[in-house]
């Protein structure tokens, strides 16, 4: 019999309210392709994982709501020298946003951001002003599934759930309400598939939860360039990676993200429906 390596995803704990079965059920199903035995433990309380061939992060939801926990499993990973995809060092890089300035100033186009320690009228109004824009959006550094995430509308109050605390402020760009938002699905390094996901009418967030659509899209070079040299800037080649981008005014685009740790990879969008994802992975042990 062929050697079967385990494999154990990192899930939510039961009682995590977005459902998150239907998607491991596709990215399950790719990996048992592709060879591997896949098993589940919650992220934040895995217990042993010593006898595992591979750890995967891919559905640590809610990571960005007990930073803490997240951040000591990380460091637990590391410290017991654990097989994990994508690597410890590119999980923690890429849980803070703060990358984007990092990729700015490499030259990767990001949408424009600026970091405020401590929101309030005072930075926001200032930042408003650098963007030459009365429309903003703001979100935390660490945050998934656009959970803190605000549209401020010209002279609309502060949510409360901001002020006084550390805060990324962008511009809003037109891109997101006139297009949509793309998304680039790379495996092993190499192009898989792409979407573009729209938001409901009156919204800004493409998330399904909030009436968001997705369908497939033929991405251009230029898209693909972007994205390669955006994940070049990781501390290692990720194994699997999403990248999200968006088109300013002239249509010009712009990375909003890099998704290197619990993304959806919609799988059923890619041509192979998952296989160069399955064997990317089984290729990292």
């Amino acid at each position: 019999m062929p050697f079967q390596p385990r494999v154990a995803i990192l899930v939510p704990a039961p009682d995590y309210e977005e459902k998150w079965q239907p998607a491991f059920a596709r990215k399950a199903a790719a990996l048992t392709a592709a060879g591997l035995i896949v098993e589940q433990r919650v992220w934040a309380g895995p217990g042993d994982l010593a006898g595992y061939d591979l750890v995967l992060p891919l559905f640590a939801w809610g990571y960005q709501r007990d930073v803490a926990a997240w951040y000591a499993l990380l460091d637990r990973l590391e410290a017991e020298a654990l097989p994990v995809v994508n690597p410890v060092p590119v999980l923690r890089w890429n849980s803070d946003k703060a990358y984007l300035a990092e990729l700015s100033a490499k030259g990767v186009a990001v949408v424009p951001t600026v970091e405020v320690a401590s929101l309030d009228d005072a930075s926001l109004t200032e930042a408003m002003a650098e963007f030459a824009t009365d429309e903003i959006v703001i979100k935390p550094a660490i945050s998934g599934g656009a959970d803190g995430t605000h549209r401020i509308a010209p002279g609309a109050a502060l949510p409360s759930d901001a002020i006084g605390q550390r805060r990324l402020v962008q511009p809003l760009m037109p891109g997101i309400i006139t297009e949509g938002e793309y998304s680039l699905f790379f495996f092993g390094g190499q192009f898989s598939h792409a979407i573009v996901k729209r938001p409901a009418s009156g919204d800004f967030r493409v998330q399904e939860q909030f009436g968001g659509r997705e369908t497939m899209w033929d991405a251009s070079d230029a898209a693909q360039a972007l994205a390669a040299a955006a994940l070049a800037a990781a501390p290692a080649p990720p194994v699997y990676a999403r990248v999200d981008m968006v088109g300013d005014a002239a249509g010009r685009l712009h990375i909003m993200e890099l998704e290197l740790i619990e993304p959806s990879l919609f799988l059923h969008h890619a041509p192979d429906r998952g296989a160069a994802f399955g064997s990317a992975v089984y290729g990292a042990i």
